[in-house]
C-alpha cells in the first residue's frame, strides 16, 4: 500500500485490518486490544512514521457533551419501528438533556454491531442510553460485553438483581398486582393473562408474577391454560386471543401485559361479536396515549415517562462522572377506564 502525505490512523486500520477505533485504543495502550493486535498496529505505524497528534488526542480524551440514545426497532403498524410507549419517553430524555447543554445522538440498536466503539470510544457520545431490548436472553450477551468494555450506559427495564449494567424500569409486579385486583374487584374471576411470562421477557414475567399474587390473595388459582404468549404488538395481542378463544376456556377477563396486545384484544372480541366490558373485561399496561381513544377507553397502568427520563439521562450522567449508580423501580399508577367496569 502507498501512502501520499502524511499517514493517518485509518491508513493503520486498512493495513492492520482493523476498525480506526480499534487502532486508537491499541495506540493508547487500552487493554482492550489483545496483545498480538496490538503489536500490529504499533509496528505498522512505525513503519509508516504513523506521530500521534497530541492535540487530537486530547481533544478525544475529553467528553463530547453528547448522549446516545439507542432504540431497539420494535414491529409497528407504521414505520416508525419504535414502541409507541417510548414516543413519550424520548421527549422526557430530550428535554433532559437539554436542560444540561447536553446533545442527543438518536439511533437503533440493531445498526451497530459494537456500541462502544461506535458511539463512547469514537467519541460521538460520552455514554448511551438504551431503549427496549426484545428476548432478554439474546440481548444479555451484548450487556454483558458493556461492562466489560467499560461503556457508561443505563437501560430501560425491570431492575432485578443480576442483571448487567444499571436498569431503571417501573414496579411491574405492583402494576400487575394492581391491575388484577381491580379486576377481581369488578367482580371477575377467570382472568386470562396475554403476554410472555418467562425470564425472555422479565418486565412481562413481573406482571404475571403480580397478577398470579393478586389471584392468590382472594384464595384464587392462577389457570396456566388461560395464559398465552405475547409481544407488544396489537398483531400478536390479536393472535393471542384467538387462541384463547378458540381454546374453549370460560373467562370473564384480560389482563394484558401491554397497551398494544389489549387492543389487540379488543380486536378479536369484536370480531367474535363479544362485548367488551359486558361480556369480557379487558385490561393493559403502559398508558400510551391510545389508550385513551380506543373504544371503550382502556383501563391500565401508567408509567411515569418524565420520571424515567429523566433519571436515566442523570443516572448515565453519574456514571460519567464515576460515581457509584445503582438501578431504580419508578411506582406506577391505576388508570381505570371504561374497559374493565363491572356492567
Amino acid at each position: 500500500m502507498v501512502i501520499k502525505g502524511k499517514a493517518t490512523s485509518l491508513d493503520i486500520a486498512h493495513m492492520a485490518g482493523v476498525s480506526q477505533p480499534t487502532v486508537s485504543r491499541a495506540l493508547r495502550g487500552s487493554p482492550m486490544v489483545n496483545a498480538e493486535t496490538r503489536q500490529r498496529i504499533l509496528d505498522i505505524a512505525r513503519q509508516l512514521n504513523y506521530k500521534v497528534d497530541k492535540n487530537a488526542s486530547s481533544l478525544r480524551c475529553q467528553q463530547s457533551g453528547t448522549l446516545a440514545l439507542l432504540f431497539f426497532e420494535d414491529p409497528t403498524n407504521d414505520d416508525s419501528l419504535i414502541n409507541p410507549f417510548f414516543h413519550s419517553m424520548l421527549g422526557s430524555i430530550t428535554r433532559a438533556c437539554a436542560l444540561k447543554g447536553l446533545d442527543l445522538l438518536v439511533s437503533f440498536q440493531q445498526l451497530s454491531s459494537d456500541w462502544h466503539a461506535d458511539f463512547e470510544d469514537s467519541n460521538k457520545a460520552d455514554g448511551i442510553i438504551l431503549l427496549g431490548y426484545g428476548d432478554y436472553h439474546e440481548s444479555v450477551e451484548r450487556l454483558q460485553r458493556l461492562v466489560e468494555q467499560g461503556t457508561h450506559f443505563v437501560r430501560w427495564g425491570a431492575a432485578l438483581p443480576g442483571q448487567p449494567g444499571v436498569s431503571i424500569g417501573s414496579d411491574n409486579f405492583q402494576g400487575g398486582f394492581d391491575i388484577s385486583t381491580h379486576l377481581l374487584e369488578q367482580g371477575r374471576q377467570r382472568i386470562a393473562f396475554l403476554g410472555h411470562a418467562s425470564s425472555h421477557y422479565p418486565e412481562f414475567e413481573e406482571r404475571y408474577r403480580g397478577h398470579v399474587e393478586a389471584l392468590a390473595a382472594r384464595g384464587l388459582k392462577a389457570d396456566a391454560s388461560l395464559q398465552h404468549d405475547a409481544i407488544t404488538t396489537e398483531d400478536s395481542g390479536h393472535a393471542a386471543c384467538i387462541a384463547l378463544l378458540d381454546s374453549g376456556k370460560d373467562f370473564d377477563a384480560i389482563c394484558a401485559a401491554s397497551d398494544l396486545i389489549a387492543i389487540g384484544a379488543l380486536r378479536a372480541l369484536r370480531e367474535r361479536g363479544l362485548r367488551v366490558p359486558q361480556d369480557i373485561a379487558v385490561t393493559g399496561f403502559d398508558d400510551i396515549p391510545l389508550a385513551a381513544s380506543v373504544s371503550p377507553p382502556l383501563t391500565t397502568v401508567q408509567q411515569d415517562t418524565k420520571q424515567a427520563g429523566q433519571l436515566l439521562v442523570d443516572k448515565l450522567l453519574s456514571l460519567i462522572a464515576g460515581e457509584p449508580v445503582e438501578g431504580i423501580t419508578i411506582p406506577v399508577k391505576l388508570v381505570v377506564r371504561e374497559s374493565s367496569l363491572g356492567v
